[in-house]
């Protein structure tokens, strides 16, 4: 790999991939079917997952870009069982909430055909819980604080080659999003520059695992092209 110097910063060149046209469209459109597959689970076996396989989900979702390439994020994975609990309880705690007074009866409406309540046993039935945390800041030697560029972006785009990594491993994956999500910070033990941005339960799906039949829209909805 060629390494150059571009106004006293290093380069390297960049090793491109290409295909020949309908290779292209091929893997495209295989692509495009492999992650049409990907569902969002809430029955899931407790059967394990080496910590090798997360090891590797977590270093492909790591790959992401990101603002000034800062890689705002921490992914914290737990297997633990106890901590599993801990998170657990906290987590129906704010759902019963969510359920029961926070939410509008809109909101309670567009949830029903997802069959969802307040109780979410599989954080502590999956083998893994993967808790993408943001970094808004980057603390220095100084005590003071170094920003970051475009957090809340870059997460996001982190999370969603982890959800990809996951699938491409035959694995099933939650989004869960219990707010507020405090009590992650403090169940385990992050510090002040980092804020929980999403919690996700990973592991095989159950032998009996149901999930609602839904149509995704199509592409004339959701893309403009301008030729």
């Amino acid at each position: 790999m060629e390494k150059k110097l571009v106004n006293g910063f290093p380069f390297v060149t960049y090793s491109k991939e290409s295909f020949e046209l309908e290779e292209m469209k091929q893997r495209a459109q295989a692509f495009y079917e492999w992650m049409d597959k990907r569902r969002t689970v809430r029955d899931f076996s407790d059967k394990p997952v080496p910590k090798e396989v997360i090891d590797n989900i977590i270093k492909a979702a790591s790959t992401a870009p990101s603002g000034a390439h800062k890689q705002p994020w921490t992914f914290c994975a737990v297997s633990n069982s106890e901590i599993k609990k801990q998170i657990r309880i906290a987590a129906e705690e704010e759902e019963y909430e969510s359920y029961n007074n926070r939410m509008p009866q809109e909101w309670l409406d567009d949830l029903l055909p997802l069959q969802t309540d307040w109780h979410k046993e599989f954080l502590e039935i999956c083998p893994w819980l993967i808790i993408v945390f943001k970094k808004i800041y980057e603390p220095t030697e100084e005590g003071k604080k170094k920003n970051n560029y475009y957090v809340q972006e870059s997460v996001g785009l982190a999370s969603g080659f982890l959800l990809s990594a996951i699938h491409h491993a035959g694995l099933a994956a939650l989004t869960h999003t219990p707010s507020p999500m405090n009590f992650l910070t403090k169940i385990l033990d992050r510090p002040a520059h980092e804020k929980p941005f999403l919690l996700i339960p990973v592991g095989y799906a159950a032998d009996e695992c149901l999930v609602p039949e839904l149509n995704r829209k199509e592409l004339d909805e959701i893309a403009v092209y301008y030729e």
